[in-house]
């Protein structure tokens, strides 16, 4: 796993010291060991999982300067990314990770002992209600999230998360200024503007980053009862 991921880290332009590149073999070791037990990836090959997993959570470094950011939340967070590879490189960063699945978020609490994290907190729970809880709605510079949902219901369950000033840095696929376009009103809506939106080749596939700024308070309506973004996007 070093070795491809070393050589996955030089199409980002990152280094890692001997540490980081430890903790990274030993989330590759729990991440193969759990998915026997639950479902967390179909990518198993280790050096897919350092280019499609380990390096492309790492590629919001294209995009944003995580040295200027303190507090993050990954929303749909699954088998960590990207939350917990931006935890490992950039140590910091104070890490939230968001899960509707309680099995997920074990496997997570087994991850963030063995690579002895700090300041990670792990939440089971659907983002429509945890996002009324006044300790996390509005509270983060950042949120982060590779969960596969049309970017206007993504940004209802996101963007409450993020303080006045923070942004929302949704991963997507080349598809994401088709998105962008039809999210329009549902950004608005939520007190958000789209600052810029980069487009990137990594390792054969186009990878594409709004980063999406808050720039006023979500009203106390949004996000809507839990499954209604999904089914009703704004």
């Amino acid at each position: 796993m070093k070795e491809y991921l070393e050589k996955a880290l030089k199409e980002i332009n990152l280094e890692l010291n001997e540490k980081q590149l430890s903790q990274f073999e030993q989330y590759y070791d729990l991440l193969i060991s759990w998915n026997e037990k639950i479902n967390l990836t179909a990518i198993t090959d280790p050096e897919e999982v350092a280019k499609k997993h380990f390096a492309d959570s790492l590629s919001l470094i294209k995009v944003l300067s995580l040295n200027e950011i303190e507090s993050v939340i990954d929303v749909g967070t699954g088998a960590g990314f990207p939350g917990i590879p931006l935890k490992i490189a950039f140590p910091h960063l104070k890490i939230t990770l968001l899960d509707s699945l309680n099995k997920r978020i074990q496997y997570l609490g087994e991850v963030n002992d063995n690579l002895a994290l700090s300041d990670v907190v792990l939440i089971h729970g659907r983002a429509e209600t945890i996002a009324r809880d006044h300790d996390h709605r509005e509270r983060y510079d950042l949120c982060v999230s590779r969960a596969v949902a049309g970017l206007s219901s993504l940004s209802e369950l996101c963007t409450p998360f993020v303080k006045v000033g923070g942004v929302f840095a949704p991963y997507k696929s080349e598809k994401a200024e088709e998105e962008l376009s039809e999210a329009g009103n549902a950004l608005n809506l939520l007190g958000c503007e789209v600052r810029k939106v980069e487009k990137f080749s990594l390792f054969d596939q186009v990878r594409c980053i709004p980063v999406i700024k808050k720039v006023r308070n979500t009203d106390d309506k949004y996000p809507r009862r839990e499954g209604i973004p999904g089914k009703r996007p704004l």
